[in-house]
C-alpha cells in the first residue's frame, strides 16, 4: 500500500474571483516551499451533561477553519503575489527618467552622487531605498547597468551605493542617459486597498489525493534574516473550507520560480540613514490582522475581515557606540532599509524592504565573555510626511522586487 511522501507533494495557488469559491482549474502557480502545513481544523464540543452513568454521551464537530503555514526561503518573484496581497496593493513598475544629463562623482565613504542637469528626481517619483540602474548614454562600463541603492535624495542629486560594493567611475555630464527603478514596487497604500483571497491545493501525486483549500487569506508574513544561512519567510494562513478528491484540481499549473534565494550576507542594512556593519540579525512581521466569526446555521466562517497592517520586528547589533542605543533612550524616530541580493554580481536580482519611519521599543544587552549584543524591538509607523514630490512614500512599508 503506497504512503504519501513529502517529496512528491505539490503546492499550487491561484487567486479567487469570489471569496471561498475555487477559481478555474487552469493557470495556477506551483509554489516553492520548505513546508506547507495548511490543513483543516474544526471546533469541537464535548457534552457537559451530568449523567448517572458517569460517562460522556456526545462529542460534536463544529465550525471548520483552514489554518497553517507556507514556509519558504526568501527569493525575488517567488512570493511577490502573496506579499502584494498582505500589503493590499499590486506590484507596479518602478519609475524611470530618460534623456538626462548625468554626472557621477565620489561622495563620502562608499557613496557616490548621481547628479542630473535638469528636472527633479522627486517629481519623477524616485525614493530613498529604490534600487536603480544607469543605462543609455556613453557611460564608462563600470557605471552601466549596475544595482545602485539610493541612500539620500534631493531634486537633482541621488546619493547611491553599489549593492555589490564595486566602484563607480567619476565622469560626466553624460548626455541622453536613463535612470530607472528596477522591477516593481508595492507598499501599504492610504486608500484603494485590495482584498485578495486564494485557493490552495495540496496534490499528493504518489497516492493520487487532492486537498483543495478555499477562502485562503495570507494572515501574516514573518521574515527572518540570520547573519549566516538563507533568508526565511513564513506565511500564516486563514481559510474557509476544504474539498477532497482523488484527481488533481489545478490542471497543468505553471512551474515554480527558479530565482535565486537571498541571504543577509549579500546586500546591506541601513538604520537612521547609515549602513550598519554590526547587525547580527533581523526579524520582521507584517500582520494584516484578519478576523472573522462564525454565524448560526453555517459550519464555515462566511468572511475574513481586514484590520490594520501592523509591521513590527527586532534587530540585534554589537554594542560599539551610543548611536543605536540613544535612538531608544531619546525616543528618536528613525528609518530602516534592508536590501538583499541573490548573489554578488552587479546585476543580481534584489529584494528591498524600506520602513521610512520606525520607533525602537527597547534595547537590551546580553552579558558574557564575548561581544555584547543589543536587541532592539521596533514598531513601524505611517510615514505621514512622505508621498508625491518627497523622498519617501506615505506608507509604513515599501517592498521592491526586481524580478516581479
Amino acid at each position: 500500500m503506497p504512503q504519501a511522501s513529502g517529496i512528491f507533494k505539490q503546492v499550487a495557488i491561484k487567486r479567487e474571483v469570489t471569496y471561498g469559491t475555487a477559481p478555474a482549474a487552469s493557470g495556477a502557480q506551483l509554489m516553492r516551499r520548505v513546508q506547507s502545513t495548511v490543513d483543516l481544523s474544526k471546533d469541537t464540543y464535548q457534552s457537559n451533561e451530568i449523567r448517572p452513568d458517569m460517562q460522556i454521551a456526545d462529542f460534536r464537530h463544529g465550525v471548520r477553519r483552514i489554518q497553517g503555514q507556507l514556509q519558504g526561503e526568501l527569493s525575488p518573484k517567488t512570493y511577490s503575489d502573496i506579499f502584494a496581497a498582505i500589503l493590499k496593493r499590486e506590484f507596479t513598475a518602478g519609475v524611470s527618467a530618460t534623456g538626462l544629463s548625468i554626472t557621477i562623482a565620489a561622495g563620502s565613504g562608499s557613496t557616490y552622487t548621481v547628479t542630473r542637469g535638469a528636472g527633479s528626481y522627486l517629481t519623477d517619483g524616485f525614493k530613498v531605498g529604490d534600487v536603480v540602474r544607469l543605462s543609455a548614454g556613453s557611460f564608462n562600463a563600470a557605471n552601466l547597468n549596475k544595482n545602485l541603492i539610493i541612500t539620500a535624495l534631493t531634486a537633482t542629486v541621488a546619493t547611491v551605493m553599489t549593492l555589490n560594493s564595486s566602484a563607480l567611475v567619476a565622469e560626466g555630464p553624460i548626455a541622453s542617459a536613463t535612470v530607472a527603478v528596477q522591477g516593481k514596487k508595492t507598499y501599504i497604500p492610504t486608500s484603494g486597498h485590495t482584498d485578495v483571497s486564494y485557493t490552495v491545493e495540496h496534490w499528493f501525486n504518489d497516492i493520487s489525493q487532492s486537498e483543495v483549500y478555499t477562502g485562503i487569506k495570507f494572515d501574516k508574513a514573518a521574515i527572518d534574516l540570520p547573519p549566516t544561512g538563507m533568508a526565511k519567510v513564513n506565511f500564516d494562513t486563514k481559510g474557509q473550507n476544504i474539498t477532497t478528491a482523488n484527481t488533481r484540481y489545478f490542471t497543468s499549473p505553471t512551474a515554480a520560480s527558479t530565482n535565486g534565494i537571498v541571504a543577509a550576507v549579500n546586500g546591506l542594512l541601513m538604520v537612521n540613514g547609515a549602513v550598519q556593519a554590526v547587525v547580527t540579525g533581523l526579524q520582521m512581521t507584517i500582520d494584516p490582522t484578519f478576523s472573522g466569526d462564525p454565524v448560526v446555521g453555517a459550519n464555515t466562517v462566511p468572511n475574513l475581515f481586514a484590520g490594520p497592517v501592523n509591521v513590527t520586528g527586532q534587530f540585534t547589533a554589537y554594542f560599539t557606540d551610543a548611536t543605536l542605543r540613544d535612538l531608544f533612550v531619546n525616543e528618536t524616530e528613525t528609518s530602516l532599509i534592508v536590501s538583499l541580493t541573490t548573489d554578488n554580481t552587479a546585476t543580481a536580482d534584489v529584494l528591498t524592504i524600506t520602513l521610512p519611519r520606525i520607533k525602537l521599543g527597547g534595547q537590551q544587552k546580553n552579558d558574557g565573555t564575548g561581544g555584547i549584543v543589543q536587541t532592539f524591538p521596533f514598531q513601524a509607523l505611517l510615514n505621514s510626511n512622505g508621498g508625491t514630490g518627497t523622498s519617501s512614500e506615505q506608507t509604513t512599508l515599501v517592498m521592491q522586487d526586481t524580478a516581479a
